[in-house]
């Protein structure tokens, strides 16, 4: 399937037949899908669900509203594989992050992860952490951080196993850690003070000393500072 758009975002019907002809640009299937995939993003995380119509989403792609329903089946299709995308890529960038041997330099990579998503796809993260009416049983920020979570756990077991505590007790302090992480990130999300390293160095402070243990200037031990 090709589709035509303009190349000043206008359908070819909706513009005046005196202004001045511009040059179509075909589309393919892909590229088109690809491109309402974009806008959807956009849209959801500044508007949330309830707050975008199909209508909106074909005129920012110069489109009818039959092409989104031809891609996606409505506005709730394309919303739920916006959310796919974005847990996968999130997935995949804290649990590739994970490669240290050292504990707590996992989780000073783990914490690096998130906030580098964060940094890198705000869109994605602030659809992320919305209340999701669409497959809420795997669309939801609690279920993406279980995920995340049982990435941990197996990390957390062996430790524990080699520090002579209960390794049962794993699936608990993953959940208690990657659930910090991931709280103090949505703070960040908006106020992105402190630098992101100094926000990690301070979660990795608290998680690895306690409360009672603070260091004074929290440091970084892994070869990342910034």
């Amino acid at each position: 399937m090709i589709d035509d758009v303009a190349t000043d975002g206008s359908s070819e019907k909706s513009r005046p037949t005196s202004s001045r002809r511009v040059r179509r640009v075909r589309m393919t299937g892909k590229e088109r899908r690809e491109q309402l995939l974009d806008i959807g993003r956009a849209l959801f995380a500044d508007k949330g669900f309830e707050g975008t119509s199909v209508e909106e989403i074909a005129a920012r792609a110069g489109v009818s509203k039959p092409v989104v329903y031809e891609h996606f089946g409505g506005k709730e299709g394309l919303y739920a594989v916006v959310v796919d995308r974005e847990m996968r890529r999130l997935l995949d960038m804290v649990t590739g992050a994970l490669t240290a041997g050292h504990p707590r330099e996992l989780l000073e990579q783990a914490a690096f992860a998130l906030l580098d998503y964060i940094e890198s796809y705000t869109d994605g993260f602030r659809i992320l952490v919305r209340d999701s009416p669409v497959a809420q049983s795997t669309g939801t920020f609690a279920s993406l951080i279980s995920d995340i979570a049982t990435q941990v756990e197996d990390i957390l077991g062996l430790e524990f196993k080699a520090r002579g505590f209960d390794p049962k007790l794993a699936p608990l302090y993953a959940q208690a850690l990657v659930g910090m992480v991931a709280l103090t990130g949505q703070w960040w999300l908006d106020v992105r003070k402190p630098k992101k390293a100094e926000v990690a160095a301070h979660l990795v402070n608290l998680c690895w000393h306690g409360l009672e243990n603070l260091e004074s200037k929290p440091r970084l031990i892994g070869h990342r500072k910034s």
